[in-house]
């Protein structure tokens, strides 16, 4: 089984595109890279962010075999699995680790509202049919489907479920998990304005969105807190919040692309349905980045702190 640390920041990349709805690969490198030169520890490609619902089967395999190909081989690269049926999750698992993904990315079925015995079993499958590590993605608020405690205590037979995505937005559920399962599950925020409060509250990772604009900002609050050096990583975060904000709105894909735009490492371009944003809304937007990279904050020598683990605080 491969192994994956679980620990730091891991992008969910944005899949970039040319204004005629294209894959830009060298664009995708670019902000690839500008990813690892931050010091983010992991990717996580075809998810949300990624545009997933619109991308065609062999352009996700084409992208995993790019970024294969051109991410450093101590940055790990998952795939995101959102499908409505057991055996397509599976034919992708298993194409994805064929293809040489080093884990997964795990939502529950889609489209149909799964009870808690049908999604057990859906995620059993897929993981007794691939040996990637897994990370399972529980949000209830976008996807409608909650992955509970008592869930989570059927899948422990399971050891390559290993982590979980967690975007509740509801702070609790880290120390909910953390005190019935201790260190079985790593946890993973992925809600970017309560990122900081995960993290201090024990989380052990952050699935980022904004860390596609801005990866450097992102990857230090994670590496400062870890540092315990909490004021600093406080400091940044109030100045990061409000780009944060543009992560939990239905058009989080065009905003986050947007600043990605404004930062050097992305374009606009989205494919449709979504479209460009236009108007009062643009304005909006484009003003909330504009302000931030108006005061963008001097960073501290983040890559070479000393962290101290979970452990290590008890």
């Amino acid at each position: 089984m491969a192994s994956i640390n679980w620990s730091g920041v891991y992008p969910a990349l944005l899949t970039p595109f040319n204004q005629q709805e294209e894959i830009d690969f060298d664009l995708y490198k670019i902000n690839l890279d500008a990813q690892v030169e931050a010091g983010v520890d992991g990717v996580i490609i075809g998810g949300s962010l990624g545009e997933t619902s619109t991308l065609l089967g062999e352009e996700k395999r084409d992208l995993l075999i790019y970024s294969k190909e051109v991410a450093p081989a101590h940055i790990p690269v998952l795939v995101n699995i959102a499908e409505q049926s057991t055996k397509v999750a599976i034919a992708l698992a298993q194409e994805a680790e064929q293809h040489g993904a080093d884990g997964l990315m795990l939502l529950p079925p889609m489209r149909y509202k799964a009870d808690d015995r049908e999604t057990v079993e859906f995620f059993k499958a897929v993981a007794r049919n691939t040996s990637l590590p897994i990370l399972l993605y529980n949000n209830p608020v976008d996807y409608k489907i909650e992955i509970t405690l008592d869930m989570f205590e059927q899948l422990l037979g399971f050891e390559n479920i290993q982590a979980v995505k967690e975007s509740t937005r509801n702070t609790m559920n880290v120390t909910r998990m953390l005190n019935r399962f201790g260190e079985r599950y790593k946890i993973l925020t992925g809600v970017d304005p309560i990122a900081l409060e995960s993290l201090l509250l024990g989380a052990h990772g952050w699935v980022a969105g904004l860390v596609d604009a801005f990866p450097r900002e992102t990857v230090a609050i994670f590496r400062l807190i870890k540092a315990g050096r909490y004021e600093e990583a406080v400091a940044i975060n109030r100045w990061f919040l409000p780009l944060c904000e543009l992560d939990i709105h239905p058009k989080l894909v065009q905003y986050i692309k947007l600043a990605a735009k404004a930062t050097g490492i992305g374009s606009e371009f989205v494919r449709a349905p979504r479209l460009l944003l236009e108007g009062e809304e643009l304005t909006r937007v484009q003003k909330v980045i504009d302000d931030a990279l108006a005061c963008r904050p001097e960073l501290p020598d983040y890559l070479n702190l000393q962290t101290v683990s979970n452990a290590q605080w008890a």
